[in-house]
Formats: structure tokens, sequence, C-alpha cells
């Protein structure tokens, strides 16, 4: 399991930055990590959207998953949900048999309580295979993908 967040403000949302913002990776080669651990990339505006890896709990997630004996139930959880975007309504949970793969995405617009600084935007992407696959799994086109992303203006 992978996740990856990407996250700006305005000074992203067009020209160069937004050029930069919008061509960083969807999947990254995964590194051995505990069975109750998953690979979390952060790649933030203000380091210009450069990769930075570590291990997080699998609890931290922001992903339901359900083993159903010969498939992996996935859903992603919609948190937190005042950073939501107008979005149609949710899909379905993605089954995956053994050997498939889903990337999920999600994005997020946030603004401070008291209106004092900037809009800030985030981009959950959620790669997550069922058994064994290699570590360069997510470098490929998924079985499945979910945009889940809305509108951000």
């Amino acid at each position: 399991m992978q996740w990856i967040r990407t996250s700006w403000t305005k000074r992203s949302r067009g020209g160069d930055a937004a050029a930069r913002r919008n061509a960083v990776p969807t999947g990254f080669p995964v590194p051995q990590v505990p069975p109750s651990f998953a690979h979390f990339v952060q790649m933030p505006e203000d380091d210009d959207f450069v990769p930075h890896d570590t291990e997080v709990d699998i609890r931290a997630v922001g992903l339901s998953l359900r083993d159903e004996g010969d498939r992996l139930r996935v859903l992603a959880r919609v948190e937190p949900l005042f950073g939501l975007p107008p979005r149609p309504r949710r899909p379905p949970a993605v089954r995956l048999s053994p050997g498939q793969w889903v990337r999920w995405q999600l994005n997020y617009r946030f603004s401070s309580a008291a209106g004092l600084r900037d809009w800030s935007y985030w981009l959950d992407t959620f790669n997550v295979a069922y058994g064994p696959v290699d570590p360069d799994v997510f470098l490929r086109e998924p079985t499945a993908l979910v945009d889940e992303c809305g509108p951000v203006r």
C-alpha cells in the first residue's frame, strides 16, 4: 500500500508552479515496510514538490480494507469532510483479485478559520495492491482507477 499526499496553496494554481505540481508522480517504487505499515510519500509546495517518504501505521491511512476471502474490498474514506469540494456522489468500493491494484484519488480544499491565510489544497493518491506484487507495481497502469477529484476553484 502506498499513500501519496501532494499539498499546495494558491501560489501553485497557475503558471510554472502549477506545471511542476501537475507533473508529480502518482506512484513510486515501494520499499520493504512491515505488514502493518504503508509507504507514505509527501510532496509539499514549500519543498518545490520534492518527494519525502516514510512509513505510517496502516490505520492512519484513509482507506477501508476488508479481506473477502478471494478478494480485497477497498474503499477510500473521505476525511476531513469540511475540506471537500462538491462531488456528485461517492463511487462504490473496488474489489481486487490477487495481483490486481487500484489507484484512488481524492482532493481537498481548505481555508483558514479566520480567513487570514490563503486557501490550501491536498491531493491524496492511494495505491493498493492485493497479494504479492513487485516493488515497481505502482509505476504501471492500475487495474482500476477511481478519480474522485472535484473542482477546487
